[in-house]
């Protein structure tokens, strides 16, 4: 019983015979996945006619009654290049003069105060609610309501001599502009928790302190970008100073045409130097996001040319694994 106890236990105990030296061992592998993209015939058709227009349509301004040598000259006239200038600087000033009022009417607004709350919603939905054509036709001819501009033991003068092109300007397009603001600065303002006031004020902060150290620049993130589109909405807009007689860049492309004929040439001038500038101040308005999204983002957003380069590289179809 013992030997063939231990037998049994021998053969059990012996591995099995694996492969001897010098032979290879083969294992079946799949063949690699070859993927094919499904093709898009639509994108091609529609991408095709969307090519088709724009040949059509730029055939057909190069060869339409259009002096392009006269629109060549006077992109980088005198009076051309001084009337943007006048149109960036009642911009800039009717741009500032909006934010500052639009923070103040917005601190109003949610103010517990019922008489500054009513005025700011007055003044708001006074603003809002006129075309900022009115406005400006309006403050031009506030001398036929009250000629004389007087105020007691300190000013007085004809209104007319007051109300000059650019005042006229400043306050149609600032006033106008701080109505939108005070909606956009107010929206930003109660983005923030309200957690963060409650914990300022628990720290001894006033409600002056919490506002400008806390609340307004955790608000930014949420103002800037409304605001960046608002500014270059006013780069538009500023165009409509020149039923004041302001010489903007549109009124100074205008005096040119009235002298030259040349209608259509000028309005391409004016709208080349348009496009100029807001695409400047988009450029701007996008890095200024982007450091403003510091914190709240993961990661930040692509910067343009980091974009094109990342194009650049998935331009080659990456390979299939093998």
């Amino acid at each position: 019983m013992t030997e063939k106890f231990e037998k049994k236990a021998s053969s059990s105990d012996t591995p099995p015979e694996g492969p001897s030296e010098g032979t290879t061992v083969t294992k079946d592998r799949p063949d690699p996945i070859r993927a094919i993209p499904v093709r898009h015939y639509g994108r091609y058709i529609s991408g095709a006619l969307v090519l088709a227009v724009l040949v059509w349509l730029v055939l057909a301004f190069a060869n339409g009654n259009v002096r392009w040598a006269t629109v060549g000259d006077y992109i980088t006239n005198g009076d051309i290049i001084a009337g943007m200038g006048r149109t960036l600087m009642i911009s800039v000033l009717s741009m500032l003069i909006g934010l500052v009022l639009g923070v103040v009417l917005a601190v109003m607004r949610m103010s517990k105060n019922p008489v500054t709350g009513g005025v700011s919603w007055l003044f708001i939905w006074l603003f809002r609610g006129t075309p900022v054509y009115v406005q400006l036709l309006l403050w031009y001819s506030l001398a036929l309501i009250f000629p004389v501009f007087e105020i007691p033991f300190i000013y007085k003068d004809e209104m007319t001599d007051v109300m000059t092109p650019l005042v006229v300007a400043l306050l149609g397009l600032g006033l106008n502009e701080g109505a939108y603001m005070a909606e956009i600065v107010r929206a930003g303002i109660q983005s923030v928790d309200q957690g963060q006031t409650e914990a300022s004020h628990a720290l001894g902060m006033t409600s002056t302190q919490t506002m400008r150290r806390v609340v307004l620049p955790q608000a930014m993130r949420v103002i800037i970008p409304p605001t960046g589109n608002e500014f270059i909405n006013m780069l538009k807009t500023s165009s409509l100073v020149a039923v004041v007689s302001y010489p903007d860049l549109l009124r100074s492309a205008q005096i040119i045409s009235g002298r030259t004929y040349a209608v259509m040439e000028m309005l391409f001038v004016a709208s080349f130097w348009y496009l100029t500038l807001t695409s400047i101040f988009s450029v701007g308005q996008y890095y200024l996001e982007r450091r403003y999204a510091r914190g709240s983002l993961r990661e930040l957003p692509l910067t343009p040319w980091q974009k094109i380069k990342k194009n650049l590289l998935t331009l080659r179809r990456p390979e299939v694994a093998r």
